[in-house]
């Protein structure tokens, strides 16, 4: 089991993002929140409206997306690179981020069934909300959403971070090799390592890990960073790089801190997947349909531990390819 501190780290690398870490930078101090808190963007209307949505279960779910934004594709919204489902025990102090691969092939309401991540391109926040619960059954409370762009930034505000990597891996999209064990990453350099996904002998799903590894190490050097300046710079920069549903209030995010504060137990996961293959052209993300409904009547009923302890499905970031 992690030490305190530590599981504190890992918490915040999981996906808390911003929304949490703006305030657990400084413990959770109200003076700190009402500095920055004005930074984060607010998007109207980012939560679906009308009937249909599942009812609420146990616990507190945040749908957290990493969006890259690039040159031709300036608006927040025209990708959703990462999507990942967090949930705040409602009982206990446990913390669990299921991480849904953006090229899993589900039903999108209105669309047909096509890439997950399509549905954030045809109708933004709302339209992959609802595409989530109808997914999983599991009511979407709030939603975040994080500029890659912002890592760089991030990531050089605490003077990089450190990752490893498992095994030697070239990327040809990025011109970058990758040497085994412990590699510092400057900001571009991190924005290229989450990025990639060619070579990597789990495509995808490797991403996914290499993802949250970044985030886990991002948080951890954020955390061990006494330098005020290097705080104030990367408080800044993330905050400035998130988006939230506008129901997400000061409070509410003074509540979220507190809550983090008390979680001791947290894990990764991705969505089970049963394969892969191509649909209409395109390579696509097959989801184990039953594991799948068992994990997400896990979340609803408030007991991922009991799964993950049946199925060991919980990913490890210490060391990814």
């Amino acid at each position: 089991m992690l030490e305190s501190g530590r599981r504190r780290r890992v918490l915040i690398g999981c996906g808390a993002l911003a929304v949490g870490a703006l305030l657990l930078l400084g413990g959770g101090a109200y003076l700190l929140q009402r500095a920055y808190d004005g930074q984060v963007r607010r998007i109207a209307g980012a939560l679906p409206e009308g009937k249909g949505r599942p009812a609420s279960g146990r616990g507190e779910n945040w749908l957290l997306i990493g969006s890259d934004r690039r040159a031709d594709q300036p608006s927040m919204g025209a990708r959703a690179d990462t999507i990942m489902l967090v949930h705040l025990a409602g009982r206990g102090d446990r913390l669990s981020v299921v991480a849904l691969p953006r090229d899993a092939y589900v039903a999108v309401p209105g669309h047909g069934t096509t890439k997950i991540n399509a549905a954030f391109a045809y109708g933004g926040p709302p339209l992959l909300i609802r595409t989530v619960e109808q997914l999983t059954g599991v009511r979407v409370d709030h939603y975040a959403a994080l500029d890659f762009g912002g890592f760089v930034k991030m990531t050089d505000a605490l003077g990089g971070v450190d990752v490893n990597v498992a095994q030697k891996t070239h990327d040809p999209m990025h011109d970058r090799t990758w040497p085994a064990g412990r590699q510092h990453l400057n900001g571009v350099q991190a924005l290229d390592f989450v990025r990639q996904r060619w070579n990597l002998p789990g495509g995808d799903l490797d991403r996914i890990k290499r993802q949250q590894a970044f985030l886990h190490a991002l948080a951890d050097k954020a955390m061990d960073t006494r330098n005020p300046i290097r705080i104030d710079r990367f408080v800044r920069a993330t905050t400035r790089s998130v988006s939230v549903d506008d129901s997400v209030s000061s409070g509410t995010l003074r509540g979220l801190a507190r809550r983090l504060t008390r979680i001791s137990l947290m894990e990764y996961l991705t969505a089970p997947v049963a394969g892969t293959g191509t649909r209409a052209g395109q390579s696509v993300v097959l989801l184990d349909d039953g594991r799948a409904r068992e994990l997400f009547r896990a979340v609803r009923e408030d007991r991922i531990g009991d799964y993950v302890t049946r199925n060991g499905a919980a990913n490890a970031v210490d060391s990814v390819r």
